[in-house]
């Protein structure tokens, strides 16, 4: 279950202090950047310099420094904003390191809209749609600064390719980094006579929306469930607590892993919605606050869109 946590420090300054201290406990490690955080990373290039590496606004250079410091024995960590990270540079993640077969971490910063007032070229929705289909990818997306410090850590501690998806939107609860499915509330409703597998509304927390989908959940009498681990997902926990009904809410485009979701839940026939980014881009720079509620993403969004689906069957 939550514990209840306050607001937390920015999770991308959360970054750079995290990268700093695996600095100076792992002789291996180097952090790669492109000009974006570097004002968090100043401890670390100060004590070492030869370790955390400036490409300036080269991300392709990025990611492939990144690729050919794992080659030679090197953990790597890059980093920069969502889109120029695995947008941009996504040929190199593919081949440089997939295709080689060699780990490193991806961190990004800026969400899908942090950064809306810099307009589409800083916005990211579709960073998780593309890092999923990596083979071998794994692709987290904590929630509040501390959530972010364990999992960077567990990801450098391991061999494998990780991305990390950080937002400015932190969440007032806090779950464990372990990969597990977590209910943060047990709907009590008994679920529609359509529903084959019983129970309640089912709703899944993907990334910083969990605030918002907990308050919809109680509202709904949803069974909500959320994780830090978005590939691959807990299907165990998802097929114990599942209801006929799932609704899967995450703060990228729409829809990106209601089939991950799906063929979780292939045991019984079950409806599926999914609520994200739209599709559709938003012309408006706006605020980041804004863009959660044109895409109707804060609780009275969810619950307005939730209510007529249900309705609908």
């Amino acid at each position: 279950m939550s514990t209840a946590a306050p607001l937390a420090p920015s999770p991308r300054a959360q970054f750079g202090r995290t990268s700093c201290a695996l600095l100076d406990e792992r002789e291996d490690l180097a952090v790669v950047w492109a000009e974006i955080s570097g004002q968090y990373l100043e401890a670390g290039a100060r004590a070492h310099p030869d370790r955390v590496i400036n490409v300036g606004i080269r991300e392709q250079l990025l990611v492939s420094l990144g690729a050919g410091l794992a080659l030679n024995g090197v953990r790597p960590i890059m980093h920069t904003f969502a889109p120029f990270l695995v947008e941009r540079a996504f040929e190199q993640i593919k081949l440089d390191f997939a295709h080689q077969g060699v780990g490193g971490v991806l961190v990004s910063a800026g969400g899908s809209f942090d950064k809306a007032s810099s307009g589409r070229t800083h916005q990211g929705p579709a960073d998780v749609a593309l890092a999923a289909t990596v083979p071998g990818m794994t692709v987290h997306a904590p929630g509040t600064a501390a959530e972010v410090d364990a999992t960077i850590r567990a990801a450098v501690a391991g061999d494998g390719l990780h991305y990390v998806r950080t937002s400015e939107l932190t969440q007032a609860t806090r779950i464990p980094t372990d990969g597990a499915m977590h209910v943060l509330h047990e709907g009590r409703g008994p679920g529609r006579r359509s529903a084959p597998a019983g129970g309640p509304l089912t709703l899944l927390a993907l990334g910083p929306v969990r605030d918002a989908a907990l308050a919809a959940a109680r509202e709904l009498d949803a069974t909500l469930l959320t994780t830090t681990s978005v590939v691959p997902l807990d299907g165990q926990a998802l097929r114990a607590h599942a209801g006929g009904e799932v609704v899967v809410i995450e703060p990228w485009l729409e829809g990106t892993s209601v089939a991950a979701v799906a063929a979780e839940l292939d045991d019984a026939p079950r409806r599926f919605l999914g609520i994200g980014t739209s599709h559709q881009e938003l012309r408006r720079y706006g605020t980041p606050a804004e863009h959660v509620t044109a895409h109707g993403l804060d609780p009275d969004g969810l619950i307005r869109r939730i209510r007529a689906w249900s309705r609908s069957s």
